[in-house]
């Protein structure tokens, strides 16, 4: 999943990810698949209507504008979602990170037409593998780009800490607390050495120490590390 960066107007930078190549095709199958139950409802009704010819093809042609408009509709009305982008978790966006336009939309559904139409989505494959951040043809066009709003849990985000197989815990007291607790007690530590903070890590295993009634000759900063690991043993093993 590519990253880009967008500033606000208050200067602040954030990274943003880009909806992967894959999610977005399923988005596209999806949708598809809408348009095409709606086209055969559509001509099920028309079949079922006793209608002369002239006026059955005013009336296709009145409830085709849905199919037609689709995508125009829906990223317009939805904040850049369609039916399929909503259950893939993504959506457009500019590339500032605002919401488009209605003008930005209508460009990026006008070149759907060279993008997806005409090359049968070979054109907007190529320019967004090519681009790197999430462009097909008409999103180039417009200032947009479509994001993935999925969460990305990493290791560090969690209390997990790798172990190596043979580890070997030494305060099975750690039990005593609690996953958030113990998550809490992680994000100050791994902090606290980013920072070089040595203060919170001796407070840290000062208030660990009485809670527990652990007694050790570790210094502070590798007691609280020795904690955070075999609490995720312990939890690990239950």
């Amino acid at each position: 999943m590519n990253q880009f960066q967008i500033e606000t107007a208050q200067n602040v930078s954030i990274t943003q990810n880009t909806a992967n190549l894959g999610d977005r095709m399923l988005a596209y199958i999806i949708d598809s698949f809408v348009i095409w139950v709606y086209t055969i409802l559509m001509f099920l009704l028309l079949a079922s209507l006793e209608i002369d010819f002239a006026d059955m093809w005013a009336l296709y042609l009145l409830l085709g504008l849905p199919a037609f408009l689709y995508y125009l509709l829906f990223e317009t009305f939805t904040d850049g979602r369609t039916i399929g982008k909503g259950l893939m978790s993504i959506r457009v966006v500019k590339l500032d990170g605002s919401k488009p336009s209605f003008g930005n939309y209508f460009v990026r559904w006008v070149l759907r037409i060279v993008d997806v139409t005409i090359t049968s989505g070979g054109a907007a494959v190529l320019t967004i593998l090519i681009r790197g951040n999430g462009q097909r043809i008409g999103d180039i066009a417009a200032g947009t780009t479509v994001i993935s709003e999925k969460k990305k849990v990493a290791l560090h985000n969690t209390i997990l800490r790798e172990l190596p197989e043979d580890y070997k815990p030494q305060f099975a007291q750690v039990t005593v607390f609690n996953d958030r607790e113990m998550q809490t007690i992680k994000e100050l530590y791994d902090k606290a050495i980013r920072n070089g903070n040595h203060n919170v890590i001796i407070s840290l295993d000062r208030r660990i120490k009485e809670v527990t009634g652990i007694t050790t000759t570790l210094r502070p900063i590798d007691f609280v590390d020795v904690v955070i690991k075999d609490y995720n043993y312990y939890t690990q093993k239950m």
